[in-house]
């Protein structure tokens, strides 16, 4: 078993139109001498996020041909890769990420649990459950983007033994605080690593923040983005998160609080 995992953290431009430019990116971000053992991207990475009805009319199963394009990209790089995307199954859209690993297969999937009022709320319905998978022996997480505000969600995949809780987004310029104070904060409460993926620039009229980044267990940014496209990269250790853990052990204390 693996005691640390490689992970890379894709800041992509948010004007990139369409399912194929979007592949086409990828593909060039992969190339060269990137040796990683996760690739996470942002939120809707393979249609975009801000563009309307086109989440519907983008959406494919989970299988599709873009999970099949990126399972390719996957055993050529031999790279896990986990984005979000616009996922249709049977009368219903929703706003989904999944982990395909270096074999080309599905490992991990989510559905978003909590959909903010407005666009999200309009298109997509909710998910049901958050549960784990493993790269490398690294047990896994998925949240997205909303998710993580609410620290119920981020504590209950910790509770089942998430050691990495990975957040794909579309963050906002407006909502910065998210990204600078409360995802360093959900890694300290929980003695996790968080990866949190946004996009970067401009979207039909809807500004991102940026702000990727990847933080320890003790709540200390490993690497973070600014505003712009950017890859940021670092090297999970498994101890880390058992030290984080016994050094704060809220897990174990929550458990005698009257409510609990």
């Amino acid at each position: 078993m693996q005691t640390t995992l490689k992970v890379a953290v894709l800041q992509s431009p948010a004007k990139l139109v369409g399912p194929q430019e979007r592949l086409d990116w990828l593909t060039n971000a992969l190339d060269g001498d990137a040796d990683w053992d996760l690739v996470i991207l942002p939120e809707l990475f393979q249609c975009g996020y801000y563009i309307a009805d086109n989440v519907v009319t983008s959406a494919e199963p989970s299988n599709g041909p873009f999970a099949q394009a990126v399972a390719s990209l996957a055993k050529t790089h031999d790279t896990a890769i986990l984005y979000g995307y616009s996922e249709h199954e049977g009368d219903d859209i929703f706003n989904s990420a999944q982990c395909i690993d270096k074999m080309g297969n599905i490992v991990g999937h989510h559905r978003k649990l909590l959909l903010p009022p407005g666009f999200e709320g309009d298109h997509f319905t909710s998910g049901h459950t958050s549960e784990l998978f493993e790269i490398c022996g690294f047990k896994i997480g998925i949240l997205i983007c909303y998710d993580i505000e609410f620290p119920e969600n981020l504590r209950q995949v910790t509770t089942k033994g998430a050691e990495i809780i990975a957040v794909p987004t579309a963050l906002g310029a407006q909502w910065g605080v998210v990204s600078e104070k409360l995802v360093p904060t959900r890694a300290f409460e929980n003695g996790v690593y968080v990866c949190y993926a946004n996009s970067a620039g401009h979207e039909n009229g809807m500004d991102y923040f940026g702000g990727s980044c990847i933080v320890a267990p003790n709540g200390t940014d490993l690497a973070r983005t600014a505003e712009h496209t950017e890859i940021i990269t670092a090297t999970l250790t498994k101890s880390d998160v058992t030290k984080a853990q016994a050094r704060l052990p809220y897990l174990v204390d929550r458990q005698r609080l009257p409510w609990s």
